[in-house]
């Protein structure tokens, strides 16, 4: 029995190591995290993120290129950080404002109803909007993607530090 469990043991070790040399690197696209600023949650209350970022394995591939977090309709969302409305607009089915920032970063939000124009100026904390609804968050979310140098990164990197890891048990004790 000792044996199949170190069998086990080490296969699931190659296995994580094998996806570790594997997985995509996300942070070499984005620059790496050390000189990102810390930016302010866009919504009071709950830090609930419904939908995470899910880097595509390329350019055109899958995934979920920001976060959806938890909200209601109506709720007023505020911009994170200082920058200039670079678009307003509705995209398919849904509303959108696209802030431009230092350090080449661009924020999307979605679905929000706003009256801000492209050049408007925005300060962190400043109301931009309110959630709305359509597109493919469900109703209530909103949607925050971010793109550093035209590349799409984990918006919570800029929320400050990304929750650690927790492992759990996975079996019954010997």
């Amino acid at each position: 029995m000792r044996i199949l469990l170190r069998t086990t043991s080490g296969t699931a070790i190659a296995v994580l190591v094998a996806l570790a040399l594997c997985a995509p690197d996300t942070s070499a696209a984005s620059g790496g995290t050390a000189d990102l600023p810390r930016w302010r949650w866009p919504l009071a209350g709950n830090r609930e993120v419904v939908e995470p970022f899910r880097a595509p394995a390329h350019e055109y591939g899958a995934g979920h290129r920001g976060v959806d977090m938890d909200a209601s309709i109506d709720a007023v969302v505020t911009a994170p950080a200082d920058g200039t409305v670079a678009f307003r607009g509705t995209v398919v089915d849904r509303p959108l404002l696209t802030i431009e920032h230092d350090g080449g970063l661009v924020s999307t939000f979605e679905p929000l109803r706003t009256t801000l124009d492209p050049g408007d100026a925005v300060s962190g904390g400043q109301e931009i909007g309110f959630v709305d609804v359509g597109g493919h968050t469900p109703a209530g979310a909103l949607h925050l993607g971010i793109r550093r140098d035209g590349t799409y990164i984990n918006p919570m990197l800029l929320f400050g530090d990304p929750p650690r890891a927790i492992l759990l048990p996975c079996c019954d004790p010997l």
